[in-house]
């Protein structure tokens, strides 16, 4: 019996469509001079921070280059641009996506530490200052701070999802839930040792323990912790996404990363080698890593590996 044609589409698009398997990943490395870290998707291309500048890099290499004072912590993607926190200065950038050009620069007292994320959701840009215990709101219509929430100290680890605005002070030992509605701290939820980086998908918001090695699991809906998972010694430094049905967590030890089964909390895999920090993204395709310490970029995939 011949197929009809709309069939065998939908069965390729499927196919194509099919998330990374964690377990049949290889490693296609790339030298990155500087100090590549924090990462951002940028389609099939990815942005990271380097000394002095962001970057965009491909399978095929280097892509763009864009100078700033000092990038620092986790970058986001939405509105047609690339959000960038600066350190030696406090502000966000906002960079042209296409064209790599710096749109606009907005104060907002972020650092000193680079270790944060600004994030995106609810139709803002979202961005922490530690030292005063706030999150600034951005409007990306106008490129101003519409709103300033007040969190506990030490908040500087951000993600958004089911929502809510979810962050982390590792001062506090703490998860807020914010609500976007009210720019207000509605739930606050106790943390291990050391809560940093966090993500929320795949049915819940996570967050790395980092003094502890453990994963928490937090359920969105009744803000309380639902499971945790020891990964090793600690989670210092490292970084977390989700996506394709797992929870993908960039360690310092043991491994380059491990993949965790998010009903289960099983470690599906540790990929890799030690590399030393560095930060970790999910793609529909593979996963991108980076090791600042060793100077590369990483493409995770199943796909035959390309020659840069």
């Amino acid at each position: 019996m011949k197929k009809p044609i709309g069939l065998t589409l939908s069965l390729v698009a499927l196919c194509a469509a099919a998330p990374p398997d964690p377990k049949a990943l290889s490693e296609q490395e790339f030298t990155v001079p500087g100090f590549a870290d924090f990462l951002a998707v940028d389609g099939d291309s990815v942005w990271t921070t380097n000394d002095g500048r962001v970057e965009k890099w491909s399978t095929k290499g280097k892509q763009a280059s864009v100078d700033m004072p000092k990038p620092c912590g986790a970058m986001a993607m939405a509105f047609g641009s690339l959000w960038v926190a600066n350190c030696k200065g406090g502000e966000v950038y906002r960079i042209d996506a296409k064209t790599a050009r710096i749109l606009a620069t907005i104060p907002v007292g972020l650092g000193p530490s680079g270790e944060l994320n600004v994030v995106a959701g609810a139709g803002s840009i979202w961005a922490p200052s530690e030292t005063t215990g706030k999150i600034s709101r951005i409007d990306p219509a106008t490129d101003k701070v519409v709103a300033s929430i007040e969190v506990a100290p030490g908040t500087s680890y951000l993600t958004f999802g089911f929502d809510a605005l979810w962050a982390a002070s590792g001062k506090a030992q703490s998860l807020q839930r914010v609500d976007p509605k009210v720019n207000a701290v509605t739930h606050t939820i106790a943390l291990g040792k050391q809560p940093g980086f966090l993500v929320a998908g795949e049915g819940a918001v996570w967050v790395q323990e980092q003094g502890d090695g453990t994963l928490a699991r937090i359920d969105p809906a009744a803000a309380a912790v639902s499971g945790r998972v020891k990964v090793g010694k600690t989670l210092i430094y490292g970084d977390i996404d989700a996506g394709g049905g797992v929870v993908w967590l960039r360690t310092t030890e043991d491994q380059t990363f491990v993949a965790i089964d998010p009903k289960s909390m099983e470690i599906l895999v540790r990929a890799g080698k030690p590399a030393g920090s560095g930060a970790l993204r999910y793609t529909p395709s593979g996963i991108w890593t980076s090791a600042h310490d060793v100077h590369t970029l990483s493409w995770w995939s199943a796909a035959p590996k390309e020659k840069p």
